[in-house]
């Protein structure tokens, strides 16, 4: 049986999933409910909070944006702050890899945290080596 992680990094491709009720929100609602169950961590960068706001605020409404960020804390979230430790390991991944700036973030909190990230972007497929990656289903 693999070793379940202390933290739990969530990209804003799981919480898109997740606040969306996509199929593979439901694994998100899972891992969520069993980090509770387990007190496991749950973490995600504001940068990449912030990338979930933007999406639903100019797909539905800045409103929207807002409440789904509420949300999220009350799903026991915690934002971790950007500061320049956490973005001179951002920058390093963005300079090796061909990936979003934000997924970058996401890369360097779990790799701060010695955590999993979980998140279903194929794009981390080329941080594999430098990070724990916890799949989901494809959308």
């Amino acid at each position: 049986m693999a070793r379940q992680p202390k933290t739990l990094v969530l990209d804003s491709w799981a919480v898109l999933a997740y606040l969306e009720d996509e199929s593979s929100g439901k694994q998100v609602a899972e891992i969520i409910s069993d980090a509770h169950e387990r007190g496991t961590s749950l973490l995600m960068t504001t940068v990449n909070a912030g990338e979930v706001w933007y999406i639903i605020a100019r797909e539905v409404s800045g409103a929207d944006a807002e409440r789904s960020i509420v949300d999220l804390k009350h799903l026991g979230i915690e934002f971790v702050d950007v500061d320049w430790k956490l973005s001179r390991v951002a920058a390093g991944f963005k300079a090796k890899h061909r990936m979003s700036y934000a997924d970058c973030f996401a890369a360097a909190l779990a790799k701060d945290q010695k955590a999993e990230l979980v998140t279903g972007d194929r794009e981390f497929k080329q941080v594999e080596g430098d990070v724990r990656i916890g799949w989901l289903e494809p959308r």
